[in-house]
């Protein structure tokens, strides 16, 4: 048995770290679930969640994870047969088609080599042809926690809005919510999808669907026949409050939810979308040094579609990436994600989302280079003072 000392560096793409003032706000007694300090604390929750998704629409909490909130988004507003699009980004475009096709969806995808964001020329091109109108929804991923790469939402509104083509625009924000600029009505996004374990420092098990009025109306008149998901019966308008979360509520993940909802406006949401730009800068910094030497390189080949959330890194032939995390945890009480889909044991996977701050992401990097000496990968001299510089201008700044 591995005896590890320390705080552990939980630098995975999820689950993130949970501050310890959320798991304090958690470690309480059970309340009357329907009793009115719960329905309040509740009622509250499900008003300031709405400002991290920049809406004034409904937000709908559901006690899953976010492959849970892909299935109600599907299920309030697509029937068995209808047709969606799908841009690829990498492995979650790919699982979140396979939970459309189970529902009986017809998935049309767009392939992509997965080292680009989504093309929304093509996606243009794709809806001009589609005369009859057979495109219910086009299914975006924002930040793809696979390839570490994020998309243009405005420029997938423009692209279906130059079209004019009345497809509603369902985005999975899971990896980019509270870390990257995300705004719902602005950009007119009919639904986005949330998870806890991200950018909004809780743990896993909750999930989002935050809906606009024309998806409201379109999942009010069809969808699939749907009971726990269904938006009709979860509304606030709906004056029994148990029906909000269809029953018993996740009591004590709405706890930790509603105190991470409070450290986010103490922090500010620009400010926590700048704290996720440094880090992330910083990390590329350091990753770009040591590509130097040839042995890896970063995912996403345009900077400015290389996620703030997330860094992917691309291993060399020859060099066995799982064993490099194995190593990380053992030794250094680090772990990192590995690669995914087809990056499976081709990369690793530098999360720097959440409650993250500057030394953490300089304890990781040190400790990744220290696991490249043990294992023998070349890596290029100079990332840590990469890193520092990198912080240091965007501080200075």
């Amino acid at each position: 048995m591995t005896v590890r000392r320390g705080r552990n560096f939980l630098q995975t793409p999820g689950p993130t770290n949970i501050p310890e003032r959320v798991l304090r706000a958690m470690h309480q007694p059970a309340w009357e679930y329907s009793g009115p300090d719960f329905v309040e604390l509740a009622r509250q929750c499900l008003y300031d969640i709405r400002p991290i998704f920049k809406t004034e629409g409904e937000v709908f909490i559901y006690a899953s994870n976010g492959h849970g909130a892909w299935e109600a988004a599907l299920s309030n507003i697509l029937a068995p047969g209808d047709k969606v699009l799908v841009p690829e980004t990498g492995l979650f475009s790919f699982a979140w088609s396979v939970v459309a096709k189970q529902l009986g969806v017809t998935i049309d995808t767009i392939d992509n080599d997965w080292r680009h964001a989504i093309d929304p020329d093509q996606v243009e091109e794709r809806l001009r042809a589609d005369k009859a109108g057979e495109y219910r929804a086009i299914l975006m991923v924002h930040t793809e926690t696979a390839s570490g790469i994020t998309s243009d939402i405005q420029a997938m509104r423009r692209a279906i809005d130059a079209a004019g083509h009345s497809a509603l625009l369902v985005v999975d924000v899971i990896a980019s919510l509270a870390c990257t600029d995300f705004r719902m009505d602005e950009w007119g996004v009919d639904v986005a999808i949330g998870g806890s374990q991200k950018g909004l420092m809780c743990p896993p098990g909750l999930g989002f669907n935050a809906v606009s009025k024309k998806a409201r109306e379109v999942g009010e008149q069809g969808g699939s026949p749907r009971s726990y998901w269904d938006w009709r019966s979860r509304s606030m308008t709906n004056p029994e409050a148990y029906r909000w979360f269809a029953g018993t509520a996740p009591e004590h993940m709405i706890f930790g939810l509603c105190e991470a909802l409070v450290m986010l406006a103490e922090e500010g949401l620009e400010a926590a979308f700048a704290r996720h730009r440094r880090l992330g800068d910083c990390t590329r910094a350091a990753v770009e040094a040591w590509a130097t030497a040839g042995a890896m390189e970063l995912n996403a080949l345009v900077p400015e579609q290389r996620a703030e959330s997330i860094t992917t890194i691309r291993m060399a032939e020859g060099f066995d990436a799982k064993a490099f995390q194995s190593l990380l945890r053992d030794r250094f009480n680090v772990a990192v994600g590995g690669g995914l889909g087809q990056l499976d044991g081709k990369a690793f996977r530098i999360g720097h989302m959440g409650d993250v701050n500057e030394p953490m992401i300089l304890g990781t990097l040190g400790s990744i280079e220290a696991a490249f000496q043990i294992l023998g990968i070349p890596y290029g001299e100079g990332a840590l003072p990469a890193a520092i510089a990198s912080l240091a201008q965007a501080h200075g700044n």
